[in-house]
């Protein structure tokens, strides 16, 4: 199997809603955006799949290394070695991979956030960079759209955040901020036990309402000039928008369930927004 093949196994073995974006772009910016998802993918499955925390940590030191090691020209991993050949093109540069690996070092340090900025540092990091650099492969050419694609990938994090509340809570994490949870009433111990209440319901209602700000926002940000070139991440807005509406519609019974689209909805949602432009 060669680095090609690795990351498009890795990639469409993920199932995730951006592989669907995906499909639709030229096969150079399909080829750069699915090695570079491929390795959001091999470092955040650190964090996911290793229980021991010190092992977690040297296999991220590891890849730090690798990252600092294939940008001197000496890539080992099969998605390294599918991805430097892009960088140049993309502008992708080493600070991105390194942030994206120092946000999954912070899901090995901490399991709560205080408040909703310490949240917000942690999805910059795992999802804003991701967004900035997944623009530049779609063909950013306006710098504003940066601020779209930070605005975007903290609105996709949030959202799988309230999916995954349940999840979550049988890993002792809890990404809802300890001071939001306060004002709700909201127990850890509720949330760690998957108990519902109607704070809860109050409590997730606000914060998919800031979601819901944010997928605004993001929209309101994107220059009309790259419009056009950034429909992958319309297509993520309209995919996982639609999966926000799907939670509030069931209630937000995230705590024993993971709520999710088909894979042929998810589809239908992409094409639409491909083909007609329309969310």
């Amino acid at each position: 199997m060669n680095p090609e093949q690795y990351v498009q196994q890795k990639a469409a073995a993920s199932g995730s809603s951006f592989y669907y974006a995906f499909l639709f772009l030229p096969k150079p910016r399909r080829a750069a955006i699915t090695a570079f998802y491929a390795f959001c993918r091999e470092v955040d499955d650190v964090v996911d799949e290793i229980s021991d925390t010190s092992v977690a940590h040297t296999k991220l030191a590891w890849w730090q290394g690798e990252v600092a090691q294939a940008f001197k020209g000496q890539p080992t991993h099969p998605v390294m070695k599918a991805l430097m050949p892009h960088t140049g093109t993309y502008q992708i540069e080493q600070r991105h991979l390194l942030a994206i690996i120092e946000g999954c070092q912070m899901d090995l340090e901490q399991t709560r956030y205080l408040d909703y900025p310490g949240l917000q540092r942690y999805c910059h990091l795992v999802a804003g960079i991701v967004g900035e650099v997944a623009a530049r492969i779609f063909g950013q050419t306006d710098p504003a759209t940066t601020a779209y694609a930070h605005s975007l990938g903290q609105a996709l994090q949030l959202t799988n955040i309230l999916r995954d509340v349940g999840e979550d809570a049988l890993r002792g994490r809890i990404y809802l901020p300890v001071n939001e949870l306060q004002k709700f009433d909201v127990k850890a111990h509720e949330v760690l036990k998957r108990q519902y209440s109607e704070r809860f319901t109050a409590l997730m209602q606000f914060q998919a309402a800031r979601a819901h700000g944010l997928y605004d926002q993001a929209l309101a940000l994107l220059p009309s000039v790259d419009r056009r070139a950034q429909k992958p991440g319309l297509m993520m807005a309209n995919i996982y928008r639609t999966l926000l509406r799907e939670i509030e519609h069931e209630q937000f019974q995230v705590l024993h369930q993971r709520i999710s689209l088909t894979p042929m909805r998810k589809f239908w949602l992409a094409w639409k927004m491909q083909a007609l432009g329309r969310m």
